[in-house]
Parts: structure tokens; C-alpha cells; sequence
């Protein structure tokens, strides 16, 4: 006897047309931007968009054990809806619809999928609920995801732009680059490796000095977020050196480079941080404030005087001091959270320190506001409303994922 199929069905509500919703979903970016972050899924593959042909390869996780979903696009009806299966995976079978209708309102996502899994019949509830529950809170991210961009797009990307972008393999770049594809801009890369052809990539070498300008294709703004990565390791000569010279030397390079072109970009946005201001205690700050003494303090400063030839070209220049960016798909908070291989959470020194954050959806739709805000030049602060000490902060993310808090290391 053939397994019947358990059917899953998430409805939801969107400011915007149907054909509008579909054309989201039909961008290039759109499924990086709505899977989970906190499920550790990768993009292994992806052959086409979502066109009869299409097909997409995830690695997933089903607790710590890894697995590959491969899913092929059979149907699609513009602005009305489209449909993809299991190709193989760990399902015996799997097809979801997606179907995009026109309301009063705006417009009805409706998400239909039918599933098996291996001995289906024979499984008892609490398997197939343990689905559906992950499934309810996958959907559900994916509506705030989508509301959020939405609106974001509505504001900012009326006029598709074409955009260069630096560091765009870092964890803050993997995460731009879809929000900025889903609006329908047009993306640059610089890499330091040899170009993949087709993939809009542009060679650089910030270490010899290496950017040619006939490369550029003409460009409306650059997002310029390379350097080093912090706080990966111990501070030693050595290390201080790269932080600062990939920072110092990149800007250089990259803004001698568009100062030169016969016709620059319109906006850069270059990334520092509000490590610029130094130790603050508890003092409330603005973007008035002078640069602190420290190293990192040193390092913001110069990084932003790396800077000065694009201004003195004309390119409206917005330098980005940000507070440490949470997201589960790296970064800090994935360092915080693998700290202990137990899976323990402890608070540093006495608990104290101020730490100004800012969740990474927060951070990157902020980036595309300053990109198309022609008011906004200079420095920018971009933070939770309210820093919170290293011990509160590590009080809510031992609540949140249940883990236990124990005694403060050494700082």
C-alpha cells in the first residue's frame, strides 16, 4: 500500500502585490536571505533560478548529523506560482508549492507541502510532529524576513543600483550581497583570487598595491567591508600588523583607485567601528566624539583617514562604526556560543564592559538606508538603541539557548 502524505500548509500576509512577491522570490539571493540562520544550512550548489530545470543543493543538519537536500523546480507560472521536489534528500517524498494571490490588503503567500518519510506509515506521531514544528518555525522566520525586506525595498530600491562590494566573503558580506540581489541591484565583487568567470568578479591585491581602474564597470556606490578578522586570535605583533595594514592600506588603495576613474561612484560606504571611541564606561556617545587611545581606536581612525581621497574626489563618503554584529552564522556570537566545547556560557573579567551590538539583519538593511539616503555623509553610528554589559548579554543568551551560565573567566 502507497504512503498517503502528510500536507503542511503556512499562509502569509505581505504591503504588496502578488507579482511583486514572486519577483522577491525569483531573485537571485532570495532563498540565502529566507533560510534560517540559526540551522547552519550551506548552499552547496545552485543551477538556475527558479525556472522548470532549476536546481538548488543544501547541506542541512538534522541535530549534529549533517545531510544533503537537493531540490529540482518542475513548474512555474510568473506572478502566480511555482513548484519544487526532492531530487534526493532524506524524505521518500517531497513537493512544495508556493502560490501568490492578490488581496485587499496586498497579497497571500500560500506555502503547500506534502511530504513522506521512510516507513511513513509506520511512524509514530511525534515524529511527524517534530517536522511540522520545525517546518512552523521555519515559515515563520521566513515571514518576518520577508516583511522586513519588503518594506526595506519599497524605500530603497526603487532605482536598481550597481554596486561594488569588498570583503563579500566575510560573514556580514554573505549576508548583504542577498539582501541587495532580492531588491534587484546589480552586484561587483573584489576578490583576491583569479575571478570565476560570469560572476561579476574583480581581481585585487591590496598587499602589492594591485586595483586596475579599466576593470571597474561604471559603478553608483561601493561597500568596502575588508580586513582582517578580529578577535580570532591572541594579539601579537605580528597580528596587530595585518589588522591594521589590510584595513589602512585596502582603503587606500581602493579609494586612490575611484578618485581616479572618469566616473566615480556616486556613495561609498567604508566599514569602521565604534571601537573608534575607545573605552567609554558608561558614557552615552555620538558620532562628535573623538577617537580613543587604544589600539583598535588607532586602527578606526586611520582607517577613516584611509579614506580622504574619495571625499576630496566628490563620492559622498559614509564611514560605518559599527557595534559587533549578532547572527548565529558567525562572527561574535558564534564564537560566544562555541566557546566551551560543553556548550557552556561564561562572562569575561568582572562583566562589566559595555558592548555595543546590533543584530546582523538590523545592520545590513541599514547599510542599504545610508547607501540611498543622499543626506547621510560621515561618520554613522550603527547600534542597538542600548549597549549592554558583557554580563547581562551573556545572562540573556544563556536563558535564550538554555545553557548554563558559569563563573567568569580571566579577562
Amino acid at each position: 500500500m502507497k504512503n498517503q502524505p502528510s500536507s503542511f500548509v503556512y499562509q502569509s500576509e505581505y504591503p504588496c502585490s502578488a507579482d511583486d512577491l514572486y519577483t522577491y522570490h525569483s531573485r537571485e539571493g532570495a532563498l540565502q536571505r529566507l533560510l534560517p540562520p540559526w540551522e547552519k544550512n550551506t548552499l552547496i550548489s545552485k543551477q538556475g533560478n527558479i525556472s522548470p530545470g532549476s536546481r538548488v543543493k543544501l547541506k542541512m543538519y538534522a541535530g549534529p548529523f549533517p545531510f544533503y537536500f537537493q531540490a529540482l523546480h518542475i513548474e512555474d507560472k510568473p506572478g502566480i506560482m511555482f513548484r519544487d521536489i526532492q531530487e534526493k534528500g532524506p524524505f521518500s517524498s517531497w513537493s512544495h508549492s508556493h502560490f501568490f494571490h492578490n488581496t485587499e490588503r496586498g497579497s497571500l503567500l500560500e506555502d503547500r507541502i506534502e511530504y513522506t518519510l521512510p516507513a511513513h506509515r509506520f511512524l509514530p506521531s511525534f515524529v511527524k510532529n517534530h517536522v511540522e514544528k520545525k517546518l512552523t518555525g521555519s515559515f515563520r522566520h521566513r515571514q518576518r524576513t520577508l516583511t522586513a525586506d519588503i518594506a526595506l525595498h519599497q524605500q530603497c530600491s526603487q532605482i536598481p543600483l550597481r554596486i561594488l562590494i569588498t570583503g563579500a566573503s566575510g560573514v556580514l558580506g554573505k549576508r548583504l550581497i542577498p539582501l541587495l540581489r532580492t531588491g534587484g541591484h546589480t552586484i561587483y565583487t573584489l576578490v583576491r583570487r583569479r575571478p570565476y568567470p560570469n560572476k561579476n568578479e574583480i581581481f585585487w591585491d591590496p598587499e602589492t598595491g594591485f586595483l586596475s581602474k579599466n576593470d571597474l564597470p561604471e559603478l553608483d556606490g561601493v561597500i568596502h567591508l575588508a580586513g582582517e578578522p578580529i578577535g580570532l586570535k591572541r594579539w601579537t605583533i605580528e597580528s596587530k600588523r595585518r589588522v591594521f595594514e589590510s584595513r589602512v592600506k585596502g582603503t587606500k588603495l581602493l579609494t586612490h583607485t575611484l578618485a581616479t576613474l572618469s566616473k566615480p561612484p556616486k556613495v561609498l560606504l567604508s566599514a569602521s567601528a565604534v571601537g573608534y571611541y575607545g573605552d567609554c564606561q558608561d558614557r552615552n556617545i555620538d558620532e562628535t566624539e573623538p577617537a580613543g587611545k587604544d589600539f583598535i581606536s588607532t586602527v578606526c581612525h586611520q582607517w577613516e583617514e584611509a579614506a580622504q581621497p574619495a571625499r576630496q574626489a566628490g563620492i559622498r563618503t559614509v564611514f560605518l562604526r559599527m557595534g559587533v554584529s549578532m547572527t548565529p552564522a558567525g562572527g561574535a556570537l558564534k564564537r560566544i556560543l562555541s566557546t566551551s566545547p560543553l556548550g557552556f556560557i561564561r562572562y569575561f573579567g568582572s562583566g562589566n564592559q559595555y558592548i555595543s551590538w546590533i543584530s546582523d539583519d538590523d545592520l545590513i538593511s541599514a547599510m542599504l538606508h545610508v547607501l540611498t539616503c543622499s543626506s547621510l555623509e560621515g561618520p554613522v553610528n550603527m547600534a542597538a538603541p542600548e549597549p549592554v554589559t558583557n554580563r547581562e548579554l551573556m545572562r540573556v543568551l544563556a536563558k535564550i539557548t538554555g545553557r548554563p551560565l558559569l563563573f567568569p573567566l580571566p579577562a
